[in-house]
């Protein structure tokens, strides 16, 4: 393909860096509930999600209920933490907000990383940056209210997005917190009785932003200033 994706790092890359995966990258037009991977299936394709799509890693535990660990969007990559050979997917790896992903196969990344020392390093601080988000995401699900939870999910999502309707189903926000949907419900008309929130057929209309912020945890920020830290500072260390 040529041009750049929108999608932060494949924008970081060098022309030089660019050129050794630009012929293997293909894109793609996936819609929400698409899933990428069950859990078990192998890994050998890397997707980097474009513009507002964002991906979610859904873990299983008991009840028949999965947890949000991770939410991938243009500023990462799903497959290249799976290392130099193709792994099996831990968790279900579905598409929450769909629009266009980039597929990647892993082994043409792998001959890539071979001719390139600041690809390799790039990457490899990606990997790093995945880790911190799984680790803040696994301290606000035991430190955090359900309400401080669904303000920073539903944030996170206005972010990518770039606009106040947030595609978004009380299922899928659920789905997200790991709670059932009545209790994602209960927290939805919570927020709308507050002027905070109001709700189309299948969205999410954020009203008072402020009050939205005010009412979340910090989480995003503190995993946004590590993204920032670690590969910002590769940028700035190449120019």
């Amino acid at each position: 393909m040529t041009g750049r994706p929108s999608n932060d790092l494949l924008q970081q890359l060098s022309l030089q860096d660019f050129e050794l995966l630009a012929s293997h990258l293909q894109p793609v037009e996936l819609e929400a509930s698409h899933i990428l991977h069950h859990a078990g299936d192998d890994v050998a394709v890397v997707h980097f999600p474009c513009g507002p799509t964002l991906v979610s890693f859904a873990v299983p535990v008991e009840d028949d209920r999965e947890v949000e660990s991770l939410l991938v969007g243009r500023e990462g990559a799903i497959g290249i933490s799976a290392g130099r050979n193709p792994s099996l997917a831990y968790s279900r790896i579905v598409v929450k907000l769909g629009g266009t992903l980039v597929r990647l196969p892993l082994r043409a990344l792998e001959q890539a990383q071979q001719r390139s020392a600041t690809l390799q390093e790039l990457l490899s601080r990606h990997a790093d940056c995945q880790f911190a988000q799984l680790l803040q995401t696994a301290a606000c699900n035991a430190a955090h209210s359900i309400e401080q939870r669904a303000a920073k999910w539903i944030l996170s999502a206005r972010e990518h997005i770039g606009g106040p309707e947030i595609p978004l189903t009380h299922e899928q926000l659920a789905g997200m917190l790991g709670v059932s949907r009545s209790y994602a419900s209960r927290v939805i008309q919570m927020f709308k009785a507050r002027r905070i929130l109001a709700t189309r057929r299948g969205a999410i209309l954020i009203l008072d932003a402020l009050a939205l912020e005010a009412r979340a945890c910090s989480c995003n920020d503190s995993v946004k200033r590590h993204f920032d830290e670690v590969l910002g500072g590769m940028a700035a260390a190449e120019g």
